[in-house]
Formats: C-alpha cells, sequence, structure tokens
C-alpha cells in the first residue's frame, strides 16, 4: 500500500510540474497521471482510514466506534489546517488537503459498515452524487473557486460550499474513491487472490468507463458539447447539459471519470500488492517513500512553491522532487520512524482515541 501511495505522489509531481496540455493536444502527462494520481490517492487514504480501525475486524461497538471516529476526526482537522496552512504559500497549485480533512470527518459514523455496505455505498454514491452535483450547482455563479485558506473561515458556509461541491477536488462527488477505499480496506489484502482481484477488476473497471463514454458521447454527446467535450475541467463540469455526465475527463467528477480513476486506482494498489509478494526487492524504496506520504507532499508543495519549473528545465525538476523524496522516505526507513508530520498525526489521534476510550469507560 506504501508503495501504491509513492505511485500517486510521483504522478502528483508530474501534473504540478509538466505541462498537461501541448499544441491544442494533452500531453502523455496528462494521459498517464492527470486525475488518476490524486484518485489513487483518495482511493489509498480511505484504505488507510479502514486499515487504522481494524482492517477486517470494524469496531465492535458502540464504545470502539466512538473512540476510533474522535481519533479520526482529529487527523481530519489536523490534515486540513496543513492544507490551509500551505494555501498561504500561495502555491501554483491545487493543494487537496483541506478536501481530505472534510472526507476524515465523513468517514467517522462509516467505521463500522462491513466491506460489501461500502463497496454498494461507493457505487451508488458513483452513479447519484454527479447528478447531485448538477442539480446543487445549477443556481451557484459559474467558475472556479479560489483555493481555500485560512480566511476562508471567516465565510464557513461558503467553505463548506467550496470543499464540498465547487473546488477542484469536491468532497460531493470524492466521497466515491472514500467509499471504495474503505471497502478495500475492510477486505483480506494479505491474500494473493484478492490481489489479483483488484488488480484485474481494476483494469476491467476502467476499460469499461472509458469504453461507456466514447459510446455515449458517439451516440450524440460530442454533438451536443462540441469541442468542450474534450476539455478539461476542475473537479466540476458545467451544468448546462446532462451529456457532461457522459464524458471521462479527468477531474470533471462525471460517473464514468469517477469509475475509471476508481479503476486505475485499485489496479495500482493490486498491482503493488502482487509485486510485493512476487518480488518484494522492488517496492522497498518506492514503500518507503510511501510511508511519508503527507511529509512528503507537504515538502513537495513547497519545492514547487519555490521553484515550479520554467518549460525546458521541467524534467529535471520533476526528477529533482523525485530524488529528494526518495532520499526523505529512505532516511526515514533508514532510522526507523515515521515522518513528522504522520507522527504528529498518529500521535494525537492515539491520544484522543486512548481519551475518549478511557472516559467512556469511566461511565
Amino acid at each position: 500500500m506504501d508503495a501504491a501511495r509513492a505511485v500517486a505522489l510521483v504522478g502528483m509531481f508530474a501534473t504540478h510540474i509538466f505541462p498537461l496540455r501541448a499544441d491544442g493536444q494533452e500531453t502523455l502527462t496528462a494521459q498517464v497521471a492527470s486525475g488518476r494520481a490524486s484518485a489513487l490517492f483518495a482511493v489509498l487514504a480511505g484504505v488507510g482510514i479502514a486499515l487504522a480501525t481494524g482492517g477486517t475486524r470494524p469496531p465492535d461497538g458502540a464504545r470502539a466506534h466512538l473512540a476510533a471516529a474522535a481519533g479520526l476526526a482529529v487527523r481530519g482537522v489536523l490534515v486540513g489546517a496543513l492544507g490551509l496552512t500551505l494555501v498561504a504559500l500561495d502555491p501554483p497549485v491545487a493543494v487537496i488537503l483541506a478536501y481530505y480533512g472534510l472526507l476524515f470527518l465523513l468517514a467517522t459514523p462509516l467505521l463500522r459498515l462491513p466491506a460489501p455496505v461500502l463497496a454498494g455505498g461507493a457505487v451508488l454514491a458513483c452513479v447519484l452524487m454527479p447528478v447531485v452535483s448538477q442539480l446543487l450547482r445549477a443556481d451557484l455563479p459559474g467558475g472556479y473557486p479560489d483555493q481555500p485558506g485560512w480566511a476562508a473561515l471567516a465565510d464557513p458556509g461558503a467553505l463548506l460550499v467550496t470543499l464540498g461541491l465547487t473546488g477542484t477536488y469536491p468532497v460531493l462527488t470524492w466521497t466515491t474513491y472514500l467509499l471504495a477505499g474503505m471497502a478495500v480496506g475492510r477486505l483480506d489484502l494479505g491474500r494473493t487472490r484478492v490481489a489479483a482481484g483488484l488488480l484485474g477488476g481494476g483494469v476491467a473497471l476502467a476499460a469499461a468507463a472509458h469504453t461507456a463514454s466514447a459510446l455515449l458521447l458517439g451516440a450524440g454527446g460530442a454533438v451536443v458539447l462540441g469541442g468542450a467535450a474534450t476539455q478539461r475541467h476542475h473537479g466540476t463540469t458545467p451544468v448546462g447539459s446532462w451529456w457532461w455526465l457522459a464524458v471521462d475527463s479527468p477531474h470533471s467528477g462525471s460517473p464514468l471519470d469517477l469509475a475509471a480513476t476508481v479503476g486505475s486506482a485499485l489496479a495500482v494498489l493490486g498491482a503493488m500488492l502482487v509485486l510485493a509478494r512476487v518480488a518484494r526487492p522492488l517496492v522497498l524504496v518506492p514503500a518507503a517513500v510511501g510511508a511519508a506520504p503527507l511529509t512528503v507532499y507537504a515538502l513537495h508543495v513547497v519545492a514547487v512553491t519555490v521553484y515550479p519549473g520554467r518549460g525546458p528545465d521541467d524534467a529535471a525538476v520533476w526528477l529533482g522532487n523525485v530524488l529528494g523524496a526518495t532520499l526523505v522516505g529512505v532516511v526515514l526507513w533508514w532510522a526507523g520512524t515515521r515522518g513528522p508530520l504522520e507522527a504528529v498525526l498518529a500521535a494525537a489521534g492515539r491520544a484522543t482515541r486512548q481519551s475518549v476510550q478511557g472516559r467512556v469507560a469511566q461511565r
């Protein structure tokens, strides 16, 4: 799982540094990583939540659920606060952490649900939430909001609309990734059959979603949408036509985009699980990088804020970010310690969970 996180981080580095369009066409970076890297990160966040709260054995009883939920909520608040802080640096990239923090909070009442229920919820969210988003955004101003920083707390309502509905990573539709990840995290990931199923099933799901989009657009959607059908998005699509729900463009938040990116995320996780069984040394370095995802991500945002690249040296900047992340991960692994940000989150969550358990037990 840590190795899969490393794949997500390296992909995000690429989308933040390399151009996504050139001469009116998508670049290789856009075709491979755009939309998929962040979705992989989100699905793995759901997997991590499930593993951190019992894995195949969810919290048993209201007391355990309350304690686990309290610890997770504190972690979500801290992740969100870090996101607001990074935005204050005015980075040239969309910072995802505030949205993640809200996803963590939304996960708190779901911790006792079994894998089949979570998987069913993911399917429903994938189909229904984009429709709900279209309806709710119909009466809202067009365009994309500014990144939410600390100043956004002055208007909590507007901040919630941005994080939940209109921002780059809208939580309303991204609940699909959360639920899918939590469902996977409730499986026995130590079984080869499960790993192979994630790999094969993920590839099939992604292929089916892209094929369905092509067929729908070919049946009339492309005529209605025109050239706009291939435009890039920043979390949501326009609301002028229901045909927008047939596109599979990165970050469009359509049902087929969500299904395709869930599929690619499951395939990457399955591939890393299989690789860890058949050629474990190959995943050790990526796993070291992915074991400190929050620290590496924060350092990356700072790095691209200081020097985002200047076209000709984009490859050198990307490689520098990858090598820097590798150095951080390997040094932390060699020292036998967590990343500093991961350590803070773990300590805060653990202290909160133990405190709530103690208080409940005393009643």
